[in-house]
C-alpha cells in the first residue's frame, strides 16, 4: 500500500507527523506500506522527507527545462540513493492542476528523452505524460497509449501514470498492460469521500459528530480503492 502526501499536505502538518502516523498504522498492516512524497517541489523538501523517514520520494522538475530537470532530479537521486530510498521523477507535463502545480496543456514525454533522462539521473521510477490530466476531465481524454509501450521498450525502470481519476476501466487496464507499474488516483477518492458526507448530511442533517462524517467518507473511499486495485490487476500481489 502506498500512502502519499504532497507539498501542500505538509502545510497542514509536518513530514515528521505524517511519518509517525503512517509508521504506527503500518505496524499492524497485513501488507507492506510505503510513505511517499508526491510531486516534491524542491531538492530541500525531498531530502527533508528522506531525513524524516519517508520510504519513497518524488522530485517533480517537469516544469523546468530538460537540463534543469536532469540536474535537480539527479541530485535528489544521489542523496536518496545513498540512504536506500527510491526516487520517482516526472518528464513531460501532465495537464490540469496537482497540488500547487498547474499546466494549461499536455506535453507528452519524448521516448528518447526518457531514455536519456533515466540514464543520467539514476532514478527508480518515471512518471510520463501521455495525455492524462490531474483533476477530473472536461471531455474524453485522448491518450497516447502506444507511447507507453515505446517508452517501456527503452527504459528498464517502472513507469508511473498520473491523472488516472476519471479514466475508463479499459484505459487503465491497457496502460497497465503496456507497462505502467504505478497508477495514481487522487481526485476521485476525494470526491467519493466528500460525496458520501454530503449524502449523509442530506439524509441525516442532525449529524454533528466529525467522527461519523469521517467514517462515512472513509467507507466510500475504501470501496472505491478496492475497485481500483482490481482494475489495476494488483489484487493479492503484495506478497509476490
Amino acid at each position: 500500500m502506498i500512502l502519499q502526501t504532497t507539498p501542500s499536505t505538509v502545510r497542514f502538518g509536518t513530514l515528521k507527523t505524517y511519518r509517525a502516523i503512517a509508521a504506527a498504522e503500518a505496524a499492524g498492516a497485513l501488507v507492506p506500506v510505503c510513505l511517499h512524497l508526491d510531486h516534491g517541489s524542491s531538492f530541500e523538501l525531498a531530502v527533508q522527507a528522506v531525513y524524516e523517514g519517508y520510504t519513497s520520494v518524488m522530485i517533480d522538475g517537469s516544469s523546468k527545462s530538460f537540463e534543469d530537470n536532469v540536474s535537480v532530479t539527479g541530485k535528489v537521486a544521489e542523496v536518496a540513493g545513498a540512504c536506500g530510498i527510491p526516487v520517482e521523477a516526472e518528464l513531460g507535463k501532465v495537464g490540469g492542476k496537482e497540488d500547487d502545480l498547474e499546466s494549461d496543456g499536455d506535453t507528452n514525454t519524448d521516448p528518447e528523452e526518457a531514455k536519456e533522462f533515466v540514464k543520467r539521473t539514476g532514478i527508480s521510477s518515471l512518471a510520463i505524460a501521455i495525455g492524462t490530466a490531474h483533476g477530473f476531465y472536461a471531455g474524453t481524454p485522448m491518450l497516447d497509449k502506444a507511447r507507453v509501450s515505446e517508452i517501456r521498450s527503452l527504459v528498464d525502470i517502472p513507469l508511473v501514470l498520473h491523472g488516472a481519476s476519471g479514466l475508463s476501466d479499459e484505459d487503465v487496464r491497457e496502460c497497465v498492460e503496456r507497462g505502467m507499474c504505478k497508477v495514481n488516483f487522487a481526485t476521485e477518492l476525494r470526491a467519493a469521500y466528500t460525496d458520501a458526507i454530503k449524502k449523509l448530511l442530506a439524509e441525516q442533517p442532525e449529524t454533528f459528530d466529525p467522527k461519523e462524517l469521517s467514517i462515512t467518507g472513509m467507507r466510500a473511499v475504501t470501496e472505491l480503492v478496492k475497485n481500483r486495485i482490481r482494475i489495476c490487476g494488483c489484487a493479492g500481489m503484495a506478497d509476490r
